[in-house]
C-alpha cells in the first residue's frame, strides 16, 4: 500500500514537471533548430530535412510521445541569411495533454574574420503554440459510488476551456571557430517564450517561463579516422534545471569524391536524472541516430531503469547546378 502511494505521488509529481515545461531532446545536437534558431542554414548543402521522435516512460504509465519536424536552407542571392520552419508536437499522459508548437525561424552570418575561420550566427523565431486536454479521459474522485470506481458516473467539473493558443518569440546567438572540417568548436545561447505566453486553461493568467538555452560543441582529430566530438548542453526554465554532458567518438569508414559513411557512438548524462548512450551512422547525404535513456531518479520504483528510446534521422539534398559556358566565335582570318 505505501508503495502504491509513493508510486502515484511520483507520477504526479512527473506529470507536473513535464506540463510546466518545454520539450526536451536527449539528442540534442541532432535537433539543431529547437536547440538554436541561429543554427538554421548552418550546414554544407541546399537543402536540410530532419526528423525526431521520442518515447519515454512507456514502462510506467501512458508513454510520452514527441515528435519534430524541421527544414531549413539559406536565400540563393544572399547565402549568409537561413531560414526554416519548425514543428513539434508532444502528448502525455491519460488526458492526452497535447502541446503543438509550429515556428517560423531566420538567421544571420557574420564573419568576424576574412578566412571565416571565426563567424557569429544570430537567429530569430516566431510561431504558434497550442496546448489541449482531453478532460474526458480524466478520472476524478465523483466518480466513486461509495464500493468501487465507476466511470459512467459525472464527474461534476465544469471546465472554462480545454485549448488555448498563443504566439511564442525566441532568439539566439552562436559563435563557431572552424579551423578545418574535423577541429572546430560551436558554442552558443537562446532565450525562447520571450513574450511569457499565456498557458492556463482557467481565467487565472499562467505565463509559459522563459526559457534560456547554452550550449557547446567541439570536434578534435585523433588520428587518420577517428575524432572526439563532445559537447554539453544546460537548460534554466523556472525552477527547472537540465544539464546534459558527454561525447561521441566517430570513426570514418570512408571519405571519397560522392562517397562518405561514418559510424558513431557516445555515451551521455543527464544530471539527477538518466545516463543514455547512443549510436549513430553518416551515409553520404543521410544520417540516423538512436539513443535510450537509463533512468535513475526517484522514478526508478516505477520505472525499473527504464527511460526513453529516440531516434533522430537528417538529409541534406544539394542541387546539381550546370556550369555557364561562354562560347566565342573566332574571326575568319585566323
Amino acid at each position: 500500500m505505501k508503495f502504491n502511494r509513493l508510486l502515484f505521488l511520483l507520477l504526479i509529481l512527473n506529470s507536473t514537471i513535464s506540463v510546466g515545461q518545454d520539450i526536451h531532446w536527449s539528442q540534442f545536437n541532432d535537433n539543431p533548430i529547437y536547440q538554436n534558431p541561429a543554427h538554421v542554414g548552418h550546414f554544407n548543402g541546399d537543402y536540410r530535412f530532419i526528423a525526431n521522435y521520442r518515447d519515454q516512460w512507456r514502462s510506467v504509465t501512458v508513454p510520452f510521445s514527441t515528435f519534430s519536424m524541421s527544414a531549413d536552407s539559406r536565400f540563393y542571392k544572399r547565402p549568409n541569411i537561413g531560414y526554416g520552419i519548425l514543428f513539434s508536437h508532444d502528448q502525455a499522459g491519460d488526458g492526452k495533454f497535447r502541446t503543438i508548437e509550429f515556428q517560423g525561424n531566420l538567421s544571420y552570418l557574420l564573419k568576424i574574420s576574412t578566412d571565416s575561420i571565426h563567424t557569429l550566427r544570430f537567429g530569430m523565431n516566431a510561431g504558434m503554440n497550442h496546448r489541449q486536454i482531453n478532460w474526458d479521459a480524466l478520472y476524478f474522485d465523483n466518480q466513486f459510488n461509495g464500493m468501487q470506481f465507476d466511470p459512467t458516473l459525472p464527474t461534476n467539473e465544469v471546465y472554462q476551456s480545454d485549448r488555448k493558443t498563443n504566439l511564442n518569440l525566441g532568439v539566439g546567438a552562436i559563435y563557431e571557430w572552424n579551423l578545418n572540417k574535423r577541429e572546430k568548436i560551436t558554442a552558443g545561447i537562446g532565450f525562447y517564450n520571450l513574450n511569457r505566453p499565456n498557458q492556463g486553461f482557467y481565467g487565472v493568467d499562467i505565463q509559459r517561463d522563459i526559457r534560456m538555452n547554452v550550449f557547446a560543441k567541439g570536434s578534435y582529430k585523433i588520428d587518420v579516422d577517428w575524432d572526439l566530438v563532445p559537447s554539453l548542453q544546460f537548460s534554466v526554465q523556472g525552477k527547472y534545471r537540465e544539464m546534459l554532458i558527454g561525447s561521441s567518438v566517430k570513426y570514418t569508414l570512408v571519405n571519397k569524391l560522392n562517397d562518405y559513411k561514418a559510424v558513431y557512438a557516445g555515451l551521455w548524462y543527464r544530471n539527477r536524472d538518466a545516463a543514455y548512450f547512443s549510436a549513430g551512422m553518416d551515409y553520404n547525404n543521410w544520417f540516423v541516430g538512436l539513443s535510450y535513456d537509463i533512468n535513475f531518479s526517484k522514478l526508478v520504483p516505477a520505472s525499473n531503469l527504464r527511460g526513453g528510446f529516440e531516434i533522430a534521422a537528417r538529409y541534406i539534398l544539394n542541387h546539381f547546378r550546370a556550369s555557364k559556358k561562354i562560347h566565342r566565335v573566332c574571326p575568319d582570318y585566323i
